[in-house]
């Protein structure tokens, strides 16, 4: 199979290009997620087989309070088993829109609702080998309500000052919550304080 070409190469292959699917299999169809396995066109020529994880989406929350906390879950997560702090968050339900599915993952997972959405963005969050949209909200003007996560989700609720999360970022190691926090600081007066 031929190699890509070199920047310079006066046959390069403009980055754009998008390969063609040829071919294309079912490996696994789940609850959460599905496997498909492609064999996509290379631009500079030969074939090659991609393994793309399919996943409807989903959405995660940086719920901010009047004093300026974020609202944290602490979960266990088992690929990597262990438990880690993040923004709640949620896969999108079949034909759920993402602020619909934001507001449920709040009231489930916090027991919180909100007056106030703002759509933070959305970003991939593993484009290598998976489809899955993740669109981010601030909410803010919280109040409580009864919370009911899923009967197999062990979570705990964490409130934290959201300029100590911003200074302290290695409290979490968590992709969503970080990129999520990275689009929160555009539209928040909220920058980690530099310095001693």
């Amino acid at each position: 199979m031929s190699r890509p070409p070199k920047s310079g190469d006066p046959y390069h292959v403009s980055s754009d290009a998008v390969p063609t699917t040829v071919g294309s299999r079912l490996i696994y169809e789940g609850k959460v997620i599905s496997l498909r396995v492609d064999e996509i066109t290379l631009p500079w020529g030969g074939t090659t087989i991609r393994e793309v994880v399919e996943h409807r989406g989903a959405v995660v929350i940086a719920a901010l309070d009047d004093e300026d906390h974020v609202y944290l879950v602490r979960q266990y997560r088992h690929p990597i088993r262990r438990h880690l702090l993040e923004l709640p968050a949620g896969g999108l339900e079949p034909d759920e829109l993402p602020l619909a599915a934001a507001k449920r993952e709040l009231r489930e997972e916090v027991g919180l609702e909100a007056r106030e959405w703002t759509p933070l963005g959305a970003f991939f969050s593993s484009p290598g080998f998976a489809n899955e949209l993740l669109h981010a909200f601030l909410a803010r003007g919280l109040s409580s309500v009864e919370g009911r996560p899923d009967d197999d989700e062990d979570i705990s609720v964490v409130r934290y000052p959201l300029t100590r999360l911003l200074e302290h970022l290695e409290e979490t190691a968590d992709a969503k919550t970080l990129s999520a926090l990275l689009l929160l600081m555009r539209v928040a007066d909220c920058s980690p304080r530099t310095g001693s």
